[in-house]
This record gives structure tokens, C-alpha cells and sequence, in this order.
């Protein structure tokens, strides 16, 4: 910034009551400076041009957010410098480089104009200069010329032109705006100078910023200084270090560095390092024997060595292949999940009839708290493997996995490496946490960096980035976890073998929380069982009244609850045992969370009752349908998804088709607006399971026959009226259960799932296989009967 000294201060500068307004980024312009400003191809330079074919003035204003690329008017400051465009010279792209002059400070009144540029009406705030100047006045102003020569001693980039200015100036307003004008100040402090009017006070301000800029300035050249003495002195002591590895040579003395250099060779050979890994080790060797021994670089190779000799090459642990064991280890730590268990006996049964055959890839898919990272802990007690435990939930870069180049020092394998390093053998049990919940941005993609990982047929050569030198991981048995398989990669989910884990029935709970829970709530809080007793009924009654989840965390919580409970009476001196009956469940716990939502008073028309497949398991899905007057539309609410808005609007085309070959008058559906609406409109739904659900409901409302509010429906509709197979109908079929839901009406291509409920779950609810929605009707409305068929003979057959 320069200052022109040919403008006198005291000279009267007439300014127009309205002129252009050119809103500038990051820049605060002072009256009497002269700048070089860049002008985007926009509104700003409209404004130029306007200037420059009137009087070349415009008023320069800071924004208040240099990142807002087309300001509105509250997002400009209102004082401004009102300047003259001197020099404007276009560029290719439309951008102009203009030099103007400060003038004069301006306050905005009001934007006349917004369009095609702005331009506003001002006012004039300069103050009156004192005169004349008092002793402490002149000493203020001496005190600003002198650290102003400071800062230029000191390495201020201020040019010798402004410096002969500020000699012969004796304003205080001129020296403060070119003080202000040559320091570099944020944006907020320079426009709070510029809105300062009063000529003394403003040079104050500046005084104390010419302060601080002295003390910065200071303690950079401070630093400079011993920067350039710990380079002499470095220097120095390598001299001198090599000075003395001569004397000890003569003297034949080994010192710490060759020990250190031949345990490094001696741990390489103990640990079996592949020929790869020890041409490697010899490479950094001859670096770090080459290297001063405080450089940086010898501290990064001193790490490589050590990550590189301490890892568990060939060491493993022994598989402990008693099959009866393993299972007996699987039971006493989870109960059912019988497929999990199999499966292991089954990896047993192979490993002991072929001792290098390659772990399987497992991946656990289930809601929250059905045992999923447990069951990981219980595999590796049952085969005597050590057992390593990662997350991956949110985890966007790619170096996590694969590792950090050796390109600075605080360099570092990637997570997988730092995992078998932890376990101490190259076999352990491989925990691999949220893989669905692994995130992607400019740092790479972590889901591909993970698929040479769980591959078979490449893990046995991963090549961490740190390491350089490839890891056999082929013997590592890896186990992922996901509450949903849609989000995973479908080449990275190709390279595992999922098995599901659904969520518990009423039954399950109860015994996993007289196995388990109850023992390790009454452990952890201090208790033994002559304090408390859970009764049956009252554990059931926790279960369906405070619980409503497919996991068991929920209810591992509320057991803990009442035995913190139990804990304060009996740390108080209370020594009869508790007893939690259903009639004490509330005196513990507080009113029931949660009601059976689908069991409704009576059957109502335009009400189906749905199920939904969600990451912590099933859930219910009221969906209520009715008939407005209108033009015809069809309105959905409740937060649906696009999926849920297709299936809405194939429903809907399916009902028109439904009331004509019924014999509905078809002006109703132009005259009326159909409004289908999801009740609990703050969650978002989703999938492609709710058009019979949908389709159900506007049938009622059209036909004004009730749904039975017992009746839960689950299934995808095409305009043909076809039912389509769904996914997760053990979780629904669980969630309808524990709403007291009678009859449950499946697509007919998902009957090869029932053999999968458990038994009393098949034996409580009445399922019903549809092909068509016309099978559905029938079913689901109380009193069906079509206009254009004979009336049904009631629900037909369970499934």
C-alpha cells in the first residue's frame, strides 16, 4: 500500500451524494493509500465501469463474510473509503485490475440500486484534525514514526517512500491511516479503525496494534537467531561425535551404536524375517551407520527398525482343535445363535484335518446389542487364539489401513499392522468393527484398501505402506461386524461370508438375562444373590414395558438400574434380599417407555398397520390413508423416502385400477385428494416394503371396510397388483410379536424364510403367504366383501 503525498489534508474533496459500492474480500481500504484491487467479472465490475464513465469514484466496502461470493446488503459493512480509480487495466477472463485511492471515509445511508451493480447513497465522516496538537498528542504521534522505523529494523517490509511520509506528517488522522494501511491486520481490527472518526483516537488504536506488531516481529527475530545457533552448534557436535568414534576405534572400544546395530541384526534372525524383509533391514541399516545419530532421519529409521524386528513374523499360537471344547466354550458364553456356533466347529473340524488351510472371512450383520463383538472374544477363547479388536466406524483415510509413508517422522504402520503387533502372533482372531460405517473423502477410500486385506488369495503378500515389505495375514482369522449390508461395497462384501444375527425373542431375553446379565449386573455392582432375586414375571414384565430393542443392551441397562438400586439400600445397613415382582418393576424403574402401538382400540378404516426393517432391528409403521376434497393429488407426509414415495404412488395407481373394475365412481379420485401419511414424522422411512401396506389402506378408505387391527402387513406391490419378496422378516416378525400382533401376511416368496423364525414364534403368530392383493383384502379388512365377486369366505389357511 502506498501512501500519495500530493493529496493536502486540509483541502476540501467534494464527494457525490451517490455513487457505486464495489464490496471487497478481505481487504480494508484507508483513505489516502493508494492500492491495486482485483474486480471479478460481476457485479463489481458493472460498478467500475459506471465509475469510470461518471466522476471515477466508488466506495469501497468490506464484507463481512469474504467467503459470500454475491453479498446481500446486511452482509456488508456500512463505513467504507469513498475512492478514485486511477489505472483499471481488463484482463482475458473478464476479471479487471484496477489502482485507486483512498479519499475520504463514507458511511452507506442506503442502497439505492442492487442491480446490475450496487450503488448507494453516502455521507462524509471524517473528522476535524485538533488544532493545535497538545504535548501528549505530540508524543503519541513521535511514538507511532518511531516504531514505525522499528518494525522496518526489525524485517517490516514498509517501502522508503512511506516512511519520508510519515516524517513530515504531524495529523494524527493521516499517520494513523497510513500506519493502519502498512500493518498487517485482520480484517475485523482494520474496519474497526476505519469506523473510528476521531483523529486521536484512531492513532491510539493503530499505537497499540504497532505494539503488538513490535513484539511479534521481536520474538521472530529471537527465534531466527537460535535457529541459526542450534545449526552451528549441530554441526559442532558432529564434528566432534566423529572425532570421537576415531579415538575409540584406535582404542578398540565398542560403543552403544555397533551393540545397537548388531541387536537389531540378532532380533531379525530370531524372528524368522522373510529374505524380503531382511535385505530391507540391511538397506536401513547402512542409512542409519551413515546418519547423524540426532538427525531426524535417524530417529525415523531407528522406528522403522524397531516396528520391522518386532513384529510376529512366524510366531503363532497353537489352534486348540477339540471340537467338544470349542462348542462348550461357544454355549457358556452365548446362548443360541446355533449357525455362528456351527460354523466354528466346522472351521475346527477342517483346520484339523488340514493344517494350512486358509481363515474364512466371517462378517456378523445384526441390530445393536445382539453379542456381535462378544461373540468375536468367544471364538478366540474357544480356538486359544489371541484376540485384537478394531473400529472402523468413521474412518475416511486410507492410511489407517494401509499405513503412512516414511516421509516424516511421526510416520506409523497402518491399523492392521499395529493389531498383529499388539496380538504378538501372526494368527490371532481379527476383529474388524462398524465395516458398514466406513467413511471416503480426499484421503482416499478405506473400503478398498481392505479388500486385498480380506482377500485370501492376495493377504498373504499385504504390503503395508510403512513397512515396504510384505505380510502374510492368510493366517489371520478375520471377523467383520455391520448392523446393515447396504452400505458395505459389493466387491468388498463379495470377499466375505455373512452370516446374520437377528434379534432375540421374548423367551431368548429372558434366559440370556438369567444366564448372563443378572450375574454380571449383580458382579460389577457388588451384590451376590441373597440381596436381590428377579422374579420371572417381573424380569418379562422390564422386558416388554422398558425395553424395545432387538439387541439386549436396553435391558442390560435397566438391570443395572435396579441393582444400583438395590446397592444404596444396601450400602445404608438394609439387609433383606429385594425382590423384583411386576407390582415393584415401576418403584424401581419409573413408568413404562413402551406400549403395543398396533393394538388399537378397534379396527379403523384408512389404518394399516406396516413393519419396517431398521438397523437396530423391526419395527411397526402405521400408515393412515384419507380422503380430502381436491383436485385429484396425492399428498404423502411423514418424512418417506423416495423408495416409500414409489411404492405410495404404485399403491395409488393400483387402487384406481382396484375402483374401476370394482365399479367405483372414478370422479371421486378427481375430486378428492388422497393423503397417506406416516405417523412419527420427525424419523425418515424408507424401503421397499410398504406398498401392500399403502395399497391396504386406500382400499379401506375407499371401500370404508376396517383394517384389522390385529392384521400386520409387510410386502412390496407392482401395478399389476403382484406381491414382491422382502428382506429382514425374522426382525419384523419379531417386532410384531412383541406388539401383540395376531396375523402376520407375508409375500408367498418369502415362505422359504419361515424355517428360520424360531419355533414359538411360529407357533403364536398365524403367517399368511400372498401372491396377489387380491389374497390380501380378504385378509386384512373386517367384512370384505368386492363389488364385483362374491363375498370371501374369510382368512384362508395358515402358512
Amino acid at each position: 500500500m502506498i501512501q500519495n503525498p500530493s493529496l493536502d489534508g486540509s483541502e476540501a474533496l467534494k464527494l457525490p451524494d451517490v455513487v457505486p459500492v464495489l464490496p471487497l474480500k478481505e481487504t480494508v481500504v484507508f483513505p489516502y493509500i493508494i492500492v491495486p484491487l482485483s474486480v471479478g467479472p460481476d457485479k463489481g465490475a458493472q460498478a467500475v465501469d459506471q465509475a469510470l464513465g461518471d466522476d471515477r469514484l466508488v466506495m469501497l466496502v468490506a464484507q463481512k463474510d469474504s467467503a459470500v461470493e454475491d453479498p446481500l446488503p446486511s452482509e456488508l459493512n456500512t463505513v467504507g473509503t469513498v475512492g478514485m480509480i486511477m489505472r483499471m487495466l481488463k484482463l482475458p477472463d473478464g476479471r479487471m485490475r484496477i489502482l485507486v485511492q483512498g479519499l475520504a471515509r463514507a458511511r452507506v445511508e442506503n442502497l439505492s440500486q442492487t442491480e446490475p451493480y450496487l450503488r448507494g447513497r453516502i455521507e462524509r465522516l471524517d473528522g476535524l484534525e485538533p488544532e493545535p496538537l497538545g504535548l501528549e498528542d505530540r508524543a503519541l504521534v513521535r511514538n507511532v514514526r518511531d516504531h514505525l522505523e522499528r518494525a522496518i529494523h526489525l524485517g517490516k517490509n514498509i517501502s522508503p517512500e512511506v516512511m519520508v511520509v510519515a516524517a513530515n506528517l504531524d495529523e494524527p488522522g493521516r499517520l494513523a491511516d497510513l500506519a493502519a494501511g502498512n500493518l498487517d491486520l485482520r480484517i475485523e481490527d482494520a474496519q474497526k479503525i476505519l469506523e473510528t472518526v476521531d483523529p486521536l483516537s484512531r492513532l491510539n488504536m493503530v499505537s497499540e496494534f504497532l505494539h503488538r506488531e513490535i513484539e511479534l516481529l521481536t520474538m521472530q527475530h529471537e527465534i531466527s537467531s537460535q535457529a541459526r545457533g542450534e545449526i552451528d552448534r549441530s554441526q559442532r557436535e558432529y564434528f566432534l561425535r566423529q572425532q570421537l568414534k576415531a579415538i575409540q576405534d584406535e582404542l578398540g572400544e565398542e560403543d552403544d551404536f555397533a551393540e545397537e546395530i548388531a541387536g537389531y541384526r540378532q532380533q531379525a534372525k530370531d524372528k524368522g524375517l522373510p529374505e524380503e524383509a531382511i535385505e530391507e533391514l540391511e538397506k536401513q541399516i547402512r542409512r542409519l551407520e551413515r546418519s547423524h545419530p540426532d538427525s531426524a532421519e535417524t530417529t525415523v529409521i531407528r522406528t522403522y527398525l524397531d516396528w520391522l524386528t518386532s513384529l510376529p513374523w512366524e510366531s503363532v499360537s497353537a489352534d486348540r482343535l477339540d471340537l467338544d471344547h470349542a462348542r462348550s466354550v461357544l454355549d457358556e458364553d452365548h446362548y443360541d445363535l446355533d449357525k455362528v456356533k456351527e460354523r466354528i466347529v466346522e472351521l475346527l473340524a477342517v483346520r484339523s484335518l488340514k493344517a494350512d488351510a486358509k481363515g474364512p472371512i466371517l462378517c456378523f450383520v445384526g441390530p445393536p446389542g445382539v453379542g456381535k463383538t462378544s461373540l468375536g472374544r468367544s471364538i478366540a477363547r474357544a480356538l486359544g487364539r489371541e484376540f485384537v479388536r478394531i473400529s472402523l466406524g468413521g474412518v475416511r483415510d486410507e492410511a489407517e489401513i494401509r499405513g503412512h509413508r516414511r516421509t516424516y517422522v511421526g510416520a506409523m504402520p497402518g491399523r492392521i499392522i499395529q493389531g498383529v503387533h499388539q496380538a504378538g502372533t501372526s494368527n490371532p482372531v481379527f476383529m474388524l468393527d462398524e465395516i458398514d460405517k466406513i467413511g471416503m473423502d480426499y484421503r482416499g477410500d478405506p473400503s478398498s484398501a481392505l479388500l486385498e486385506v480380506l482377500d485370501p488369495e492376495q493377504n498373504f503378500s499385504f504390503r503395508d505402506h510403512y513397512l515396504g515389505v510384505p505380510y502374510d495375514l492368510s493366517r489371520v482369522l478375520f471377523i467383520t461386524t455391520a448392523n446393515l449390508l447396504d452400505p458395505i461395497q459389493p466387491a468388498f462384501l463379495d470377499r466375505m461370508e455373512v452370516i446374520r444375527l437377528s434379534g432375540y425373542t421374548e423367551d431368548d431375553k429372558m434366559e440370556i438375562a438369567r444366564r448372563h446379565l443378572i450375574p454380571k449386573q449383580l458382579d460389577e455392582n457388588g451384590l451376590s444373590p441373597d440381596h436381590v432375586r428377579f422374579t420371572a414375571p417381573g424380569l418379562r414384565k422390564i422386558i416388554r414395558g422398558y425395553t424395545r430393542e432387538a439387541g439386549l443392551r436396553n435391558l442390560e441397562r435397566e438391570i443395572g438400574s435396579i441393582c444400583r438400586k438395590v446397592a444404596v439400600k444396601v450400602a445404608r445397613g438394609k439387609r433383606s434380599r429385594a425382590l423384583v415382582q411386576p407390582k415393584r418393576v415401576e418403584a424401581f424403574l419409573g413408568p413404562e417407555k413402551h406400549f403395543n402401538e398396533a393394538l388399537l382400540e378397534n379396527h379403523r378404516v384408512g389404518v394399516a398397520t406396516g413393519l419396517a426393517w431398521t438397523s437396530t432391528g423391526g419395527d411397526l409403521l402405521l400408515i393412515e390413508v384419507v380422503a380430502v376434497p381436491g383436485k385429484g393429488d396425492l399428498l404423502l407426509t411423514g418424512r418417506l423416502g423416495e423408495v416409500m414415495k414409489e411404492s405410495a404412488q404404485a399403491a395409488m395407481s393400483y387402487a384406481r385400477t382396484f375402483a374401476a373394475a370394482d365399479g367405483f365412481d372414478q370422479e371421486f379420485f378427481s375430486t378428492h385428494d388422497i393423503h397417506v401419511h406416516a405417523p412419527a414424522g420427525s424419523i425418515p422411512k424408507d424401503g421397499p416394503s410398504a406398498g401392500i401396506t399403502i395399497t391396504t389402506a386406500i382400499v379401506s378408505m375407499l371401500t370404508r371396510a376396517p383394517v384389522d387391527r390385529k392384521v400386520a402387513l409387510t410386502g412390496e406391490i407392482t401395478l399389476r397388483g403382484e406381491i414382491l419378496p422382502i428382506g429382514g422378516l425374522k426382525e419384523k416378525a419379531l417386532a410384531a410379536h412383541a406388539a401383540g400382533i395376531e396375523f402376520l401376511i407375508i409375500p408367498r416368496l418369502n415362505q422359504r424364510d419361515l424355517g428360520e423364525l424360531p419355533a414359538r414364534l411360529r407357533k403364536e403368530l398365524e403367517f399368511h403367504a400372498v401372491g396377489h392383493m387380491d389374497e390380501v383384502l380378504p385378509l386384512a379388512l373386517v367384512g370384505w366383501q368386492s363389488r364385483g365377486n362374491e363375498a370371501s369366505d374369510g382368512r384362508s389357511e395358515p402358512e
